[in-house]
């Protein structure tokens, strides 16, 4: 199932402030969706509702049953033919007792079976359609999120939807027949008593309702203060190499035992909110049920009510007990259903501001010409800041350009925008003409393949991390892609070769070759354009040229762009931008520049002779 088959038809912002906020004042709507979910399985609706209803009938008619048991046993004691009656009849009333108990316990399993059934049913469906909108979410949402808390959306809130049916919804209609109907036929039996035996209900829901909430706001509290816990330790285990070489055990021990600390005080003031309040339930519990035996062995005594009467009522106050102090969890499961609801559906609602247009079409490639008409770019929320100002050029199939400039100057921008990661502010990119906006997002991104800065690796085997994006590959086709990246004759050095399990994000492999393999895998693919972007930054200069030698034959048949610091990776292009602030301030091929004498001529010879430039401690300058 879709998120938008779930999502309804509202679209909120997209960040995730507006995620956790979504909902407040709406708590009703929110369980009214998730109630609709739940009917969308009506055969184990049914059977749940049914079923409790059965088991607390049955459970009602216990009392009943206890309370005849024990007047026909104080009969049978008498003796005679009317004693002889009375235990033919307690034998009844024992195996009428024992069936219903029976039964009601086989209506209980089926209730719980059937409500988990539709709880897991839901949780089913609604983790798909999270983890399907993530996927689908643009790159703007991301750059705003931190993962944690998506992740938190993903698992607790939705733990928190999942679980409304079993102990909201059933637990309401148990606790309104045996709350409900019990506290009718103990009135009903006897005013005077039926009040005492109740008394404790009104307190115990009451405290039993505050305790809960107590308990949700702490926990909620609690989950904070382990995930900082948990933020630091896994900063120690990223990091422990740092950890190690700076001798800094004792400083990440104090940090880690003053988060604990703080997730145990408040762990402490959990157990001390749960051990007073149920203290004083239980107490209130054994008050009235000390009241009824008074009055009602009174009563007994005058022979105004028998004593299996009285044991009816004592039998229903210890029905009663557990499902009043339930209150407060079905209280609690609709806050927590309500406040999850509405950050999950605040989720699944968000409108992705990259999305295929309503008459897109596929990309059709003759030429393979890439053109960038007047662009102009700025990031969501950096204030109207443009990133790129008026950007143009053009590349043919066969083609190679090269980007170069200052930090901040958007290269990286353009390697986003090829692949349609962001939507241009202003102009259009092409490819044979056709403006990428109109084209859909599947084709487009088959057509456009970026190596991208950072070599984020898969923790699976090198094969499977070389073949992500076309997984049946030959292997053939895989150690032809490897060797292009001149990663062959390493992996065929390590023990399992290509079978070798890379660590978490790669950690196992050095920075180059990290960024070969990722170069590697975006061989395997054959896009139209392909966008190096800054993708061997940590590769030496003699494999980097190994690599162009070797992406040379690879390179004929598309455009490449190229994105470096480093201007021995782009000198070899047919065309090279120098970019600043947003803007082309110079163009052409590398002789042609260095003839020009303007920036990319002085960062050529700050980079080939950098001692140039900077004083030594020779002619006493330094120092």
């Amino acid at each position: 199932m879709t998120s938008e088959a779930i999502g309804s038809a509202t679209k909120p912002r997209n960040s995730l402030a507006h995620v956790k906020a979504a909902g407040w004042g709406k708590g009703l709507n929110t369980l009214a969706r998730i109630t609709r979910m739940n009917l969308r399985h009506p055969w184990q609706v049914a059977f749940a509702i049914g079923s409790t209803i059965i088991a607390a009938t049955l459970q009602l008619l216990i009392p009943q049953l206890l309370g005849r048991a024990v007047d026909q046993t104080q009969a049978a004691f008498a003796g005679g033919e009317a004693g002889a009656i009375a235990e033919q009849a307690l034998w009844i009333s024992a195996l009428l007792l024992l069936l219903v108990s029976t039964l009601r316990g086989l209506f209980t399993m089926s209730q719980n079976y059937f409500a988990e059934a539709v709880g897991h049913h839901i949780g089913y469906e609604l983790r798909l359609a999270c983890y399907e909108k993530i996927q689908r979410l643009s790159f703007s949402f991301h750059d705003q999120v931190h993962s944690g808390d998506l992740i938190t959306i993903g698992m607790l809130d939705l733990e928190g939807v999942r679980m409304f049916f079993s102990t909201g919804v059933v637990r309401m209609v148990l606790l309104t027949m045996l709350i409900g109907i019990g506290a009718y036929l103990l009135i009903s039996t006897d005013l005077v008593l039926g009040l005492l035996a109740l008394s404790f209900v009104p307190f115990v829901a009451w405290r039993s309702s505050v305790t809960q909430l107590k308990l949700r706001a702490t926990w909620l509290d609690l989950q904070e203060r382990l995930s900082v816990l948990s933020r630091v330790m896994e900063e120690n285990l990223g990091g422990i190499r740092v950890v190690r070489a700076f001798a800094s055990q004792a400083y990440e021990m104090l940090k880690f035992d003053r988060a604990s600390k703080n997730a145990l005080g408040l762990a402490h003031e959990r157990v001390d909110i749960r051990v007073r309040n149920t203290s004083a339930m239980t107490f209130s519990f054994f008050f009235a049920m000390g009241l009824v035996l008074l009055f009602g062995g009174n009563k007994v005594i005058a022979g105004e009510i028998s004593v299996g009467r009285l044991t009816t009522f004592l039998t229903f106050m210890t029905i009663l007990q557990m499902p009043v102090r339930q209150i407060g969890l079905m209280v609690n499961s609709f806050a927590r259903a309500s406040t999850c609801g509405s950050r999950l559906f605040g989720l699944l609602d968000m409108d992705i501001e990259i999305k295929d247009a309503p008459d897109a079409k596929p990309l059709e490639i003759s030429e393979g010409t890439l053109r960038f008409e007047n662009v102009s770019f700025a990031y969501p929320g950096a204030e109207g800041r443009p990133i790129l100002r008026n950007v143009s050029f053009e590349a043919r199939r066969g083609e190679t350009v090269g980007i170069v400039g200052p930090p901040g100057s958007g290269k990286s921008t353009i390697a986003h925008l090829i692949p349609r990661f962001y939507d241009v502010a202003g102009g259009a990119i092409t490819l044979d003409g056709q403006d990428i906006r109109k084209a859909t997002l599947a084709s487009l991104r088959r057509e456009v393949a970026v190596v991208q800065q950072d070599a984020f690796l898969f923790t699976t085997t090198i094969e499977n991390n070389i073949a992500y994006g076309d997984p049946w590959a030959k292997e053939s086709r895989i150690e032809r892609a490897s060797e292009s990246a001149q990663l062959h004759n390493y992996v065929l050095g390590l023990p399992t070769g290509y079978q070798t399990v890379v660590g978490e994000r790669g950690v196992s492999l050095s920075g180059g070759q990290r960024q070969r393999l990722t170069i590697a895998r975006t061989m395997m693919l054959k896009p139209s354009v392909i966008v190096f972007d800054d993708s061997t930054a940590a590769i030496d200069a003699a494999t980097e040229q190994r690599i162009r030698v070797a992406m040379r034959r690879f390179a004929k048949d598309r455009v490449t762009i190229v994105i470096a610091h480093r201007l021995s990776s782009l000198m070899h292009a047919d065309q090279i931008l120098f970019l600043e602030n947003g803007e082309i301030v110079e163009r052409g091929r590398h002789e042609e520049l260095l003839a020009k004498g303007g920036r990319y001529k002085a960062l050529y010879e700050l980079q080939v002779r950098p001692g140039d430039q900077i004083p030594s401690d020779e002619d006493g300058s330094a120092g």
